[in-house]
């Protein structure tokens, strides 16, 4: 019979996405992880067989909690004028979509993943626009003004007001 497991997968995953957000992948090993977990590396080496396999799940398993995310914001959000504002609020999360493309460049299954939730937030967002022909391209230029906004602004520059922007383009 299995015994029972005291630190979930998502917790483990939290502790090596966090790894690889501040210092890289090569800080991921299953000796760090055990280090931030508790759990023994023959524990981490039997889940999950690999840190590249360990690394790849945590990686999709963020992008399952972004497309969450989006479908809830983009079911929840007004289609009134407030609406856009308020589902782009909404998708700032805890997760940073633009560290996750970083973290996903290079393994083209999760770049598929990022450019499907791509897709559904400009979906999402060029629903909450004007019905027109320029929506879909509209939506395109305001994603990535909001994905521009929030790199830079984690990188300690104040940018442009998004809302302004939303205006201009909306």
């Amino acid at each position: 019979m299995a015994r029972t497991r005291l630190i979930s997968d998502h917790d483990v995953f939290k502790q090596v996405l966090s790894l690889l957000l501040q210092d890289g992948e090569k800080s991921v090993t299953f000796s760090a992880i055990s280090s931030a977990t508790g759990l023994a590396p023959p524990t981490l080496v039997q889940r999950y067989g690999s840190c590249a396999a360990m690394i790849s799940t945590a990686i999709a398993q963020a992008w399952d909690e972004l497309d969450a995310l989006a479908e809830a914001a983009a079911l929840n959000a007004t289609t009134q004028s407030k609406g856009l504002p308020g589902l782009l609020k909404a998708l700032t999360g805890s997760i940073d979509a633009g560290a996750l493309l970083t973290l996903s460049q290079r393994r083209p299954d999760l770049t598929a993943r990022a450019s499907a939730w791509r897709n559904k937030v400009e979906q999402a967002i060029a629903a909450r626009l004007e019905v027109s022909a320029k929506a879909k391209d509209t939506a395109a230029m305001i994603f990535a003004a909001w994905q521009g906004r929030m790199l830079w602004g984690n990188a300690g520059g104040k940018g442009f007001r998004l809302g302004e922007v939303i205006k201009r383009l909306g």
